[in-house]
């Protein structure tokens, strides 16, 4: 498998504050990687680092293949998205397809076609010229996902994706991440831990430091050896795991 980005010995934070200390993580073509740990644990901060908002503090962050514009989709949590402001739908999809660099392009034909057919894959082409404010959180988040993906990005980062989600949606959009899996690497923050175990493939858990687990099966042992506690959340008939407590000792 080709590496897409890797985390060298990095640590990272705000100001003076480490948030991250000495972190490694081989992020690679088809991997599906569920991203854990408590909330002020780093699991943002480390989402921030990979996507360039913030640099590293010591350590590298590399990113392989030759163009860089479409190599990662971010989703980013419905709740921190400003309803106020004025586009509609359609033009939030397509958005998806300006890189940083691009400044303000004309839409082609194709790529209207394109934002078409990812409204119809998200079940919202009914809603296209509806403004962003006239969205259910649901509905917000099915159009922030297909922007995430509209230019095929090799890796997709999503922050806590079924906040705000129906539950029918909820179940529609892991099936469909399943399939777009098929041709990009998936990197998944959530607290969802029973639920996501059931979808990804390997955990990272993030608490100051970060621990990866090379399967989606893991043991309240092993959480308890990488100082990972967490919240399990489940949801009616969802598939799950229950993990049992587990304690620290503090001095």
């Amino acid at each position: 498998m080709q590496e897409i980005v890797e985390i060298r010995n990095a640590s990272a934070g705000y100001s003076n504050e480490v948030v991250l200390h000495n972190v490694s993580l081989s992020i690679q073509e088809k991997d599906y990687i569920g991203v854990i740990g408590p909330n002020g644990g780093g699991k943002t901060t480390l989402v921030k680092l990979i996507l360039r908002l913030i640099p590293p503090m010591q350590g590298e962050v590399i990113y392989y293949g030759a163009d860089q514009r479409n190599l990662i989709g971010y989703l980013p949590q419905v709740s921190k998205t400003d309803r106020s402001f004025p586009i509609s739908v359609n033009e939030v999809v397509l958005s998806g397809l300006m890189s940083a660099n691009s400044g303000l392009r004309r839409f082609t034909r194709s790529d209207k076609s394109r934002a078409l057919e990812i409204l119809e894959m998200m079940g919202i082409a009914h809603l296209r010229k509806k403004s962003i404010g006239e969205l259910s959180g649901g509905q917000m988040q099915r159009a922030f996902l297909g922007r995430a993906i509209i230019s095929e990005p090799r890796l997709l980062i999503l922050d806590e994706p079924n906040t705000f989600v129906d539950n029918k949606f909820e179940h529609d959009l892991y099936e469909l991440l399943s399939h777009l899996n098929e041709r990009m690497a998936i990197m998944m923050v959530s607290h969802d831990v029973g639920t996501i175990t059931t979808y990804v493939k390997t955990i990272a858990c993030v608490n100051r430091n970060l621990h990866y687990h090379r399967s989606n099966i893991i043991t309240q042992s092993q959480l308890a050896a990488y100082n990972c506690p967490i919240q399990l959340i489940t949801h009616g008939e969802v598939p799950h795991t229950v993990l049992g407590k587990h304690h620290h000792n503090h001095d």
